[in-house]
């Protein structure tokens, strides 16, 4: 009697099958992950967006959320005025958080309330290694640099996007 077995279904979570297994004359192919290798992995260079929508110091928090607004940022970069230097970073939970303490925003500098010296990669960081920094120190946003300058800055959305088309490898025709 002949077994009415479904062929797996592409993006289904099997791994490994026997190289000698044979389903109504269908031969299935074993760890064909090695037959097909993964790319090499990304970098962050690869999904960060410049330019980086940047913002003074000394500028009201009131000027920050709304360049936020405007370029659909969660998190502006905080640079100092005269070097044009990254110092910071402000994101929308900092103004929320802000605000719920009945602050306004009108009357609070952005270096009152940025996170100073934040931490940074470099174009040439893996996605891994990005998801890695981002995991351990709880931050949602991390700024890029190349060289000694801001490069970029990529977010919880961007790593979490690359790692999932990473995992999603296209199965090989039969």
């Amino acid at each position: 009697m002949p077994h009415n077995r479904a062929p797996p279904q592409p993006g289904s979570v099997i791994e490994y099958l026997a190289v000698d297994r044979i389903l109504e004359g269908e031969q299935i192919m074993a760890d064909a992950p090695a037959l097909h290798p993964a790319p090499s992995p990304a970098t962050v260079a690869d999904v960060m967006r410049p330019p980086v929508t940047t913002v003074e110091q000394n500028d009201h928090v009131a000027g920050a959320a709304y360049l936020m607004k405007r370029a659909g940022a969660t998190a502006l970069v905080v640079t100092q005025a005269q070097t044009r230097e990254p110092v910071g970073i402000i994101t929308e939970a900092d103004i929320s958080h802000l605000v719920a303490d009945g602050k306004n925003p009108n009357d609070v500098r952005i270096y009152q309330l940025m996170t100073a010296r934040p931490t940074v990669v470099s174009t040439t960081t893996s996605i891994r290694e990005a998801a890695r920094v981002m995991t351990s120190g709880r931050f949602r946003h991390l700024p890029v640099t190349a060289g000694t300058g801001l490069a970029g800055i990529v977010d919880i959305t961007d790593i979490c996007r690359a790692l999932l088309d990473a995992s999603e490898e296209p199965l090989p025709e039969p």
